[in-house]
């Protein structure tokens, strides 16, 4: 496709989106880019989002502030084991129900939100998670014979735990990337209080700066968007994470394609390409899996063309490791093979050590360096392996 990206709109819309709204989100919440550009992506693509991270860090706060610059209604909802239908969707329409129609009464509740966001979404109950399912995956809310569309443009869940239950699972699924939000570092907390003074003070003064019927236009270009040439190696990618024991199922690979191409479209471009992988860093199922995804990620944005990286989206460079999250990986590996691990097991393990020892390479402070690397010897001889 040979369009140039000012021929089209929409682009242009997906521009505004970047500098108008997700820019200034990035400036009041210091140390949350990663999860403003996941918000971005999220909103383009029509997917949602799940936060993984312990209270205080900002999460509902992110979503009704980028609620308010795109001018969209917001619901937001805390979780109980005891939480009711009626308490997410609303109550049947007292007036409706002398005349015999169950009809749901859903002013102010989740149908008629542009955004919603779910704290403690892990204590849903079986009383409405089907209800749940069917608005995460369709945006369809269904009660009884009722059944209406939903205005939504995205999901937002967070919890400060993973989904331990079988019953969950299904739930968590449908949050298609994952992102963690903690506390930021101490050099930051200076930043972190002048900004969230500012927004407490201006909140009155900020104005929606795009329309929810803009987000739809710019949803409305990702069928055009040509994935073709990008395609075999996004197969490359789903099969190197499911040879390293990462299930991605057919339905999250699928639906995955909309990511990569909400990437491309924020990124100016009608044509996908390598650099719009990253997405997929952002798939990870528990907390160990994240450093190798993302150096399998890493591997495939990093074989990306000189022409291709000077269009990329920004969070397609990626960051340095962390080295104490890389420290934890090493020890889970070490423990699994410590435990008795089958020889099949035992190759699965040492390609993941494999990654991390890639991942490791990366770290900026030599003594931090030095010391994972000790670290590395040690579980490649529990492997079995002298490499």
């Amino acid at each position: 496709m040979s369009s140039e990206p000012s021929t089209d709109p929409r682009l242009l819309l997906g521009r505004r989106l970047t500098t108008d709204v997700l820019g200034p989100l990035k400036q009041v919440f210091v140390g949350k880019e990663e999860i403003v550009d996941l918000l971005g992506i999220c909103l383009v693509g029509g997917e949602n989002l799940f936060i993984l991270g312990p209270p205080g860090t900002a999460k509902s706060a992110l979503v009704h502030e980028l609620a308010r610059r795109i001018e969209g209604r917001v619901f937001d909802y805390l979780l109980t084991r005891f939480t009711e239908p009626s308490e997410l969707f609303g109550p049947f329409d007292i007036r409706r129900l002398r005349d015999g129609d169950l009809v749901t009464n859903t002013e102010g509740m989740l149908p008629e939100a542009s955004l919603v966001f779910l704290d403690e979404l892990l204590n849903a109950n079986s009383a409405i998670l089907n209800s749940l399912l069917m608005v995460l995956n369709e945006r369809v809310f269904r009660r009884g014979r009722e059944t209406r569309a939903l205005p939504l443009l995205a999901v937002v869940g967070a919890s400060n735990r993973l989904p331990e239950d079988d019953c969950l699972a299904a739930l968590f699924d449908r949050f298609l990337l994952r992102v963690r939000s903690d506390n930021v570092g101490d050099d930051l907390l200076g930043d972190v209080l002048a900004a969230g003074w500012r927004l407490d003070v201006d909140r009155d003064h900020v104005v929606g700066t795009m329309r929810v019927d803009d987000i739809r236009r710019v949803q409305s270009l990702l069928p055009e968007i040509a994935l073709d040439g990008v395609r075999p190696r996004f197969v490359e990618l789903i099969r190197a994470l499911r040879r390293a024991g990462m299930p991605v199922s057919d339905r999250r690979a699928v639906k995955l394609q909309r990511l990569v191409a909400a990437s491309a479209v924020l990124s100016g471009r009608l044509v996908a390409n390598a650099t719009d992988l990253w997405v997929l860093r952002h798939v990870w199922d528990t907390e160990e899996q994240r450093e190798p995804i993302a150096a399998i990620v890493d591997q495939a944005v990093d074989r990306a063309e000189a022409a291709e990286l000077e269009s990329a989206h920004p969070r397609a460079r990626g960051a340095l490791p962390d080295p104490e999250e890389l420290a934890g990986g090493i020890e889970r590996i070490a423990a699994a093979l410590r435990g008795g691990a089958s020889e099949g097991e035992r190759e699965v393990w040492r390609d993941r050590l494999g990654l991390l020892a890639a991942r490791c390479a990366w770290v900026g402070n030599e003594q931090q360096r030095a010391f994972l690397e000790v670290q590395l010897q040690k579980c490649w001889a529990d492997a079995g392996d002298g490499a």
